[in-house]
């Protein structure tokens, strides 16, 4: 399938790394430009015009402009009919479905004032009280992913890699990588063990990224 495809975002971003997984997971060509934090900024009227929410990342393709880096995960994916990633039928698809907007909805906001704390260490985000309840927060939705897990022994939403193992993996590593105490969850361990077998997730996890 012929298909121009350009991507707006840094690599540092971890919501352009689910895209750039995606693609890799697709092997699907495309060419990338940087933009945000360090590079063109992203309240350009330029970029606005594409994105009103000044996010990355922004895909431009034959079809147009889309932004939401989940969105744009689902629309690669069903584009080049990877069922395998995501199902056609209704039922396993929203098993997918599920735990990728649970990433994006509960899990991801979890971590926001620890990550912001630890890692970026803002000044805006040093109070200890905010951080302890943080770190919990993140915790508490990690033991969530931890149990399901337990029930399925292999990927997030069942026996096979799918689309949400590519934003809930991305989001994994990141809690590993952040120095705070952390639950020792073995059912996630073995699960990082059986991502870091997949290339996407060497390269766009592992390469040095938080």
């Amino acid at each position: 399938m012929g298909h121009s495809l350009k991507i707006l975002g840094r690599t540092s971003s971890i919501n352009v790394r689910k895209v750039l997984w995606t693609c890799h997971e697709l092997g699907i060509d495309y060419v990338r430009e940087d933009w945000g934090i360090g590079y063109t900024p992203t309240q350009s009227p330029e970029f606005l015009a594409l994105n009103p929410n000044a996010q990355i990342p922004v895909l431009i393709d034959d079809h147009g402009v889309l932004w939401e880096s989940n969105t744009i995960c689902r629309y690669l994916v069903s584009l080049y009919q990877r069922h395998d990633l995501l199902p056609a039928e209704p039922a396993p698809r929203a098993r997918v479905e599920q735990w990728m907007d649970w990433q994006a909805t509960e899990l991801n906001p979890s971590w926001g004032y620890t990550f912001h704390a630890l890692v970026r260490k803002h000044p805006d985000y040093q109070d200890p009280h905010r951080l302890a309840a943080g770190v919990q927060a993140w915790n508490d939705k990690m033991g969530m992913l931890e149990q399901q897990l337990i029930r399925t022994n292999a990927y997030v939403a069942g026996d096979e890699f799918t689309l949400a193992d590519i934003l809930i993996g991305l989001s994994v590593h990141r809690w590993q990588m952040t120095p705070m105490e952390r639950p020792p969850y073995p059912a996630i361990a073995a699960y990082c063990e059986r991502l870091r077998q997949r290339s996407g997730f060497q390269t766009f996890a592992l390469d040095g990224h938080n």
